[in-house]
């Protein structure tokens, strides 16, 4: 999962990309980018791997200058966590193109092998993201006519959504032309536009992957980029939209409000804080139906994300609502942290058991999903260390059974604690003495009563049905044996061969 920002401005940019860089640092701490268009009609780049405010230092925002700009924040989606695949990415032919890229495609392995066949482009990493950008570069080299119309433009994007699959939410520049924007066929991930008017009555525009990102530069939400649509802004502020998808649904990604959104986001017309209260709901309700002999004397949320479910939890119940840990907010998400490795070792630094609040108790943990089992596992382990006397543990998201291929860092099933488990099993293996899981169909109904307009979402991590085609079995295997290449590949430094595009 990724961040994606673009502006076009009537003044300086970089730092209103900065701040909303820094509001999306949820979506990926892997790395951090910014690229803007200077008055000389010139890229300036700085990307690099690290935090926002590690990347970005004060001589870099300084040079990055001009009124039109991109930003990116990454988590790697395939275990990789390489330097020189950071974004955003650009090509110089035609006109000069920077694009910074949220999701993942499915089909990256023909398509360079295609681009370099038709358009004898060469891909220099291994990121899908550059393939993106130069399929989109061959796609707008078509046109004969300087400067492109939006027609041209939207005509390009239509054979991008014709040529890749997958999940792409994309921001884009093109000198001498302005910003362009566009989501895939199925909106799986999120973009949102907004707009501000400055003191002068000049209106400026804004695209983020969440509505946060607008809010905390007082830009107004106007609505989500729809499934398949493009958005182009030329330089001077005219504004152009068209749908460029033949069949556009929408099938946006459950997971967004299960776990990777901030809770102050309004996504596809869903308040993702709303949407988890209403988790709790339907979860506590299932929670007093089935564990109606359970003894529990207190609710505690296994921080951050579940604490809105959990609330409603122990109101449903009629049980004490308890912060019983400790978050050192210096740590990262241990989600999508790269590498198994360094995930174990993160826990125990992240949180700590506040041993007044178990000491004695039965207890009944929430949290918003079980991945790989691997945190839940340390940290119950950590709760009996303080004396819990049992330990109850429920889920606001169904069993994760699944591989995700549009953007989310667990490809490999194998991996999954769910796979081919019973919920007994589960349990058994994390330590729970009782473990409970939302319904699909409840998670579901929990975020469509903010917007019964979505008719599908996403949820091929629960269910196993994928929406975009040629996800079977051979596909899955080929990402499996390829993260496992991944893992038996020592992480070369490779920050030298950011020298090709980035100024220190």
């Amino acid at each position: 999962m990724c961040g994606v920002v673009g502006i076009v401005g009537c003044s300086a940019v970089n730092q209103s990309i900065y701040d909303a860089l820094n509001v999306l640092q949820h979506r990926g701490q892997d790395a951090a980018g910014i690229v803007t268009i200077d008055q000389e009609n010139r890229f300036r780049l700085r990307k690099a791997n690290g935090l926002v405010k590690d990347v970005f230092q004060e001589h870099h925002m300084q040079r990055l200058q001009g009124k039109l700009g991109i930003g990116h924040v990454r988590y790697p989606t395939a275990g990789s966590s390489s330097p020189s695949e950071a974004q955003p990415f650009y090509v110089n032919s035609p006109y000069g193109i920077a694009l910074a890229h949220n999701g993942n495609l499915t089909n990256t392995d023909e398509l360079r092998d295609k681009v370099f066949e038709l358009a004898k482009r060469h891909i220099n990493t291994n990121s899908d993201s550059e393939v993106l950008l130069n399929i989109f570069a061959h796609e707008l080299d078509k046109f004969p006519t300087y400067p492109l119309s939006a027609d041209n433009i939207f005509s390009a994007i239509h054979n991008v959504h014709e040529i890749i699959k997958g999940a792409y939410a994309c921001v884009a520049m093109i000198i001498g032309h302005g910003l362009v924007a566009f989501r895939d066929p199925y909106g799986i991930r999120p973009l949102v536009i907004g707009k501000r008017v400055t003191e002068n009555q000049q209106i400026e525009y804004m695209v983020a992957s969440e509505s946060v990102a607008l809010d905390i530069l007082d830009f107004e939400l106007i609505r989500d980029v729809q499934p398949g649509e493009a958005i182009y802004i030329t330089e001077d502020g005219q504004f152009y939209a068209q749908q460029c998808a033949n069949n556009p649904q929408y099938y946006p990604c459950i997971f967004e409000y299960v776990y990777f959104a901030r809770p102050d986001s309004l996504m596809n017309g869903v308040s993702v804080y709303q949407s988890r209260i209403l988790m709790g709901q339907k979860l506590g309700k299932k929670i007093a139906k089935q564990w109606h002999d359970v003894d529990i004397d207190v609710v505690i949320p296994i921080p951050e994300t579940s604490c809105d479910a959990a609330l409603e939890i122990a109101r449903i119940l009629n049980k004490p609502y308890r912060q019983g840990f400790v978050k050192n907010r210096y740590i990262g998400r241990t989600f999508i942290m790269p590498g198994q490795n360094a995930r174990k070792q993160s826990v125990r630094r992240k949180l700590n058991a506040n041993r007044i609040e178990f000491e004695g108790k039965n207890v009944l943990l929430v949290d918003d999903s079980i991945v790989r089992g691997t945190t839940s596992q340390q940290i119950l382990e950590m709760v009996r260390s303080v004396g819990a006397k049992k330990i109850y543990l429920a889920s606001a998201a169904p069993e994760i059974r699944y591989p995700n291929v549009y953007g989310i860092d667990m490809p490999v099933a194998s991996e999954l604690i769910a796979y081919n488990r019973t919920v007994v099993e589960i349990a058994k293996d994390i330590g729970a003495d009782g473990l409970i899981f939302q319904n699909l169909e409840d998670l579901i109904d929990a975020i469509r009563l903010e917007n019964p307009n979505i008719e599908h979402f996403e949820c091929s991590v629960f269910d196993g049905k994928y929406v975009t085609e040629g996800i079977d079995n051979h596909y899955l295997s080929l990402l499996e044996q390829r993260r496992k290449d991944n893992k038996r590949t020592p992480l070369l430094k490779e920050s030298e061969n950011l020298e090709i595009y980035n100024e220190g």
